[in-house]
């Protein structure tokens, strides 16, 4: 009886411990989530009128008349995202690392995250960002930069910034 009772015991402790030593392997796969694979520089700190949260933005190609096209990089930290916006002539995402959210008004959030390349239409509302969790780092693309490049608008809510994203 007392070999069984040691065994059951013996049992239990390995159970526990694989339990515990798993349960740090997750916070670590959290935590690695968290930090980001920089491609490019962080940028400078997005203005307070046009992000919510810590948005950095570097511009990797100026926006000139022969190829009329921008190309930069923006990394948000958790939590962090642009207000609505619109581009005349469209824009293009190309997430590079982390996971963020998406939406075009009138539609559900989407998620984005490392390899989601987003097409916004011309002209049309929309607002991106990180995840509550994990930052977001994405490359933007605007073309034909001579009909404009961005239209700001409104902060997005923390209740918009809520809802539908699972």
């Amino acid at each position: 009886m007392k070999n069984s009772l040691k065994l059951a015991l013996a049992f239990t402790v390995s159970v526990l411990t694989m339990a515990c030593n798993e349960n740090k392997n997750q916070e670590k796969l959290i935590s690695d989530r968290n930090e980001l694979s920089q491609i490019f520089p962080k940028g400078e700190k997005g203005s307070e009128d046009l992000f919510t949260g810590n948005a950095y933005n570097i511009g990797l190609v100026d926006a000139d008349s022969t190829l009329t096209t921008a190309v930069g990089n923006v990394y948000f930290e958790p939590g962090a995202r642009s207000n609505w916006h619109s581009h005349p002539a469209g824009q293009i995402l190309i997430i590079t690392d982390g996971v963020g959210y998406h939406q075009i008004e009138g539609q559900p959030i989407e998620i984005i995250k490392k390899g989601s390349v987003v097409k916004c239409p011309p002209n049309v509302r929309h607002w991106h960002g990180a995840s509550a969790d994990v930052g977001l780092q994405q490359l933007y693309i605007v073309t034909n930069t001579e009909k404009g490049i961005v239209n700001w608008e409104e902060a997005v809510t923390d209740e918009q910034y809520s809802i539908n994203k699972k």
